[in-house]
């Protein structure tokens, strides 16, 4: 699928493939030995394994050792706390997912004002600029996710019903890109359909926000949970209450692959490539580290995921074998 959105300032993505490290500049930064902090916005993902996966394994080919990972846990505070210690050590560069927006800005303009390269993954805080104030954002093509689970969805829903964007409370490029792409979707191709707009302010509340708009709207014919983690918790919540109603999401994880493998209510994933962004990332911050000049924003196009692809799109993400419970379910 064609990279279809734009980033933060509008520009437009250079594809991931384009990013490649030459035999000359893995010899040079073996030679200089770079050390590199990752900033995450939580490491209790699927995601977020994946990714460190991608990450870790490209640093160290490149002799590139990472000194430290903070698990922000989607608080502010601790990235802010996180990021003026990093600013003060011997560090080369700075990977970091900003958990918010004008919050973190000003200890993310500090970095770059700290003489450390700062690559963004995912999210660009309000008023950073490329170039000045980091070096550049590696994400998924957000825009299309959303594009992606729309489709997916509508396919499942019947004429003139009610469905609910289930949208993180946070104000976050990424899902806002999801959010947009979604409504956008079904405006244009199916504006039979009217999309209720629900927030959650956090993890342990998406089940609860879904539950409460199951129940406000008892006519709701659908979902899309902006990404995989709390789309797990609102369908733990939805099915223990009675309420069956099919779901897409962003992200596949593992409990999400195995729902949508069973034919429960997962209907259909708009995949990241996790791993393949952390390679991304890594190679993004090699050549900033290098002194090269690279793209303000790289993006990876997501994939399309449905009970009859799930076992191969599986190992095209995890880079492994699909578990025994999804070919289990397959049969």
């Amino acid at each position: 699928m064609p990279i279809t959105g734009l980033g933060p300032h509008g520009e437009r993505a250079t594809p991931a493939n384009r990013l490649k490290l030459s035999s000359e500049d893995q010899q040079l930064a073996q030679d200089r030995r770079f050390s590199v902090a990752i900033v995450l916005h939580t490491a209790r993902s699927d995601w977020s394994n994946q990714q460190m996966a991608g990450i870790v394994g490209t640093l160290g080919d490149c002799a590139a050792v990472v000194t430290e990972v903070v698990d922000c846990g989607f608080d502010a505070p601790t990235q802010i706390a996180a990021l003026e210690r990093l600013g003060r050590a011997p560090v080369d560069a700075i990977i970091s997912v900003p958990v918010a927006n004008a919050t973190v800005a000003e200890a993310h303009r500090q970095v770059a004002r700290a003489s450390i390269k700062l690559i963004l993954h995912d999210n660009v805080p309000t008023g950073l600029l490329p170039g000045s104030d980091y070096t550049s954002l590696v994400s998924a093509d957000n825009f299309g996710l959303g594009l992606i689970a729309a489709e997916l969805l509508a396919a499942h829903i019947p004429p003139g019903r009610e469905i609910v964007l289930l949208a993180y409370g946070e104000d976050f490029y990424a899902t806002n890109e999801r959010e947009i792409a979604f409504g956008r979707w079904m405006l244009v191709n199916r504006p039979d359909i009217k999309v209720r707009t629900v927030r959650f302010a956090g993890l342990d509340t998406a089940g609860e926000a879904a539950l409460t708009a199951a129940r406000a709207h008892p006519g709701i014919a659908g979902m899309f949970v902006v990404w995989d983690t709390p789309a797990i918790g609102a369908i733990a919540a939805l099915e223990a209450s009675g309420f069956g109603i099919p779901v897409t999401t962003v992200d596949l994880g593992n409990d999400a692959a195995v729902l949508l493998s069973q034919g429960r209510q997962i209907v259909g994933i708009a995949a990241q490539q996790p791993y393949w962004q952390g390679v991304a990332v890594a190679e993004a911050t090699i050549l900033a580290m290098l002194g090269r000049i690279i793209p303000s924003w790289v993006a990876l196009p997501g994939l399309a995921v449905t009970r009859q692809n799930v076992a191969e799109m599986y190992q095209t993400v995890w880079r492994a074998q699909a578990p025994r419970d999804i070919i289990d379910a397959l049969k």
